[in-house]
């Protein structure tokens, strides 16, 4: 599974839980984000996260 870190505050973005609080579904891919949502935590734009791959079975 790929998340999405914010380098800034490490809010991760986990596109099975999407940010439903900001309007983007569950199962929407970070690519498939508008590129002026920020981080919901810090405000921080889309470029200011990286890319981590995860196990299905690691806690997120």
């Amino acid at each position: 599974m790929v998340i999405h870190v914010c380098e800034l505050c490490g809010y991760e973005y986990n596109p099975k839980a999407g940010d439903p609080d900001n309007g983007i579904e569950a199962g929407t891919d970070f690519e498939d984000i508008s590129e002026d949502w920020t981080c919901p935590l810090c405000g921080a734009g889309k470029e200011d996260f990286t890319e981590e791959t995860r196990s299905d079975d690691e806690e997120l």
